[in-house]
């Protein structure tokens, strides 16, 4: 009886179907449609197939974003690597992040090819990035393409490839860089009369800065970065040995990679190959790093490495044992409290059981005992002070 009730009232009430309705009407045996009755259900339909022809849309277009990017720099990853791709076209994931991996070059051990595009398939996401550049003035959504150039030679090797950090960056793009990138809190920001107002350099030492924007022959990162071609899409240009994120823990050799980082907002499909120019620099600045540019006049042998004062080597090294040894006493530090929270923790649980097991009158003259203690305990404190 019980669940007939139930039933009944959920059950929801006949429509109405008189015979007096003169509106447009579909019949087919024993179903009648009446349009006129469904107003709101039309405007969520409505909103639904938007939100479905959005998606595709969105997602269409930007697979075409990235493709097209990648198809106007396709001929120079071809003639810089041996496998310019390890899969047909694009890896994918999901609907706005997109991937190439690249292999089989000298200096390099890989390029990772990273598009990370706006969510044009989802409105709400779209929307929300809209909001928030009104609201908050210092963000800015725009499409990316980041190429990160990893080295051969391995960290913890005195080889041609140096043990620093080093970047040029736009100044809309400080902040969130700063945000972003632990690494480049080894750095200090400069500006450099050898590039645009636009740009500002993050070096640990001017000498660093010196080698790597002076021109070499026919080459001059300046001139490339300084191009009106290439600034709108230029975002960042990093050099470094150590990871993005701060550790844990003082990593070995073994856990950390020299990488030279090239940011770039993604060019309209109309002028995807823009940034070619500025990716094609990017390979030969990594050959003049690398000690591999010996047909460009004025590159040393052995590298940026060898290029560096004595003292700036010194100094790098320092500066690398010195962060170490901060994240090492960091972490012993925190396990010393994780531990002491822990011991806390176990004493409170076993003075709790202890309590439980008195009656009622001695748990009170417990809890002010355990008052008094801990007064005089503060108070002992104070008078320290």
């Amino acid at each position: 009886m019980a669940f007939l009730t139930v039933a009944k009232f959920l059950t929801p009430p006949m429509p109405n179907v008189t015979a007096e309705y003169d509106g447009f009407e579909l019949r087919w045996k024993f179903i009648t449609f009446r349009p006129a009755y469904f107003k709101n259900e039309v405007y969520f339909l409505a909103a639904a197939l938007l939100y479905v022809a959005f998606y595709f849309f969105g997602k269409k277009a930007n697979e075409s974003r990235a493709q097209k990017w990648f198809e106007a720099h396709k001929q120079l990853y071809q003639s810089q690597f041996s496998k310019p791709t390890h899969t047909e076209g694009l890896s994918q994931d999901g609907n706005s992040d997109f991937f190439v991996y690249s292999t089989g070059r000298r200096a390099l051990s890989s390029l990772h090819t990273t598009f990370t595009l706006r969510p044009r398939h989802d409105l709400f996401q779209y929307l929300f990035q809209i909001v928030r550049g009104l609201i908050e003035l210092d963000y800015k959504a725009y499409d990316e393409v980041e190429l990160e150039f990893t080295f051969r030679e391995p960290v913890g090797k005195d080889g041609a490839v140096p043990e620093c950090v080093w970047a040029v960056v736009a100044k809309d793009e400080l902040k969130k860089i700063r945000d972003a990138r632990w690494d480049l809190t080894f750095t200090k920001t400069t500006d450099s009369p050898a590039l645009p107002a636009s740009l500002a350099v993050m070096s640990e030492f001017a000498d660093i800065t010196t080698n790597l924007l002076k021109p070499y022959g026919g080459f001059s990162l300046t001139s490339v970065l300084s191009s009106p071609a290439i600034q709108p899409y230029f975002r960042s240009l990093s050099l470094t040995d150590q990871p993005r994120a701060r550790p844990s823990h003082p990593l070995s050799p073994s856990e950390r990679s020299k990488r030279l980082i090239l940011t770039l907002a993604l060019p309209p499909s109309s002028e995807a190959g823009a940034t070619a120019p500025l990716v094609a620099a990017a390979f030969q600045l990594v050959d003049i790093i690398a000690g591999e540019g010996k047909h460009l006049p004025g590159s040393a042998r052995g590298g940026l490495y060898a290029a560096l004062r004595p003292e700036t080597k010194t100094k790098l090294r320092k500066t690398r044992e010195d962060v170490d040894r901060e994240i090492r006493e960091e972490a012993v530090r925190e396990k010393r409290e994780e531990a002491e929270e822990q011991k806390a923790a176990a004493r409170k649980k076993a003075q709790e059981e202890r309590l439980s097991k008195l009656s009622a009158a001695e748990q009170k003259k417990a809890l002010e005992r355990e008052k008094k203690r801990m007064m005089r305990k503060t108070q002992g404190k104070v008078k320290m002070r």
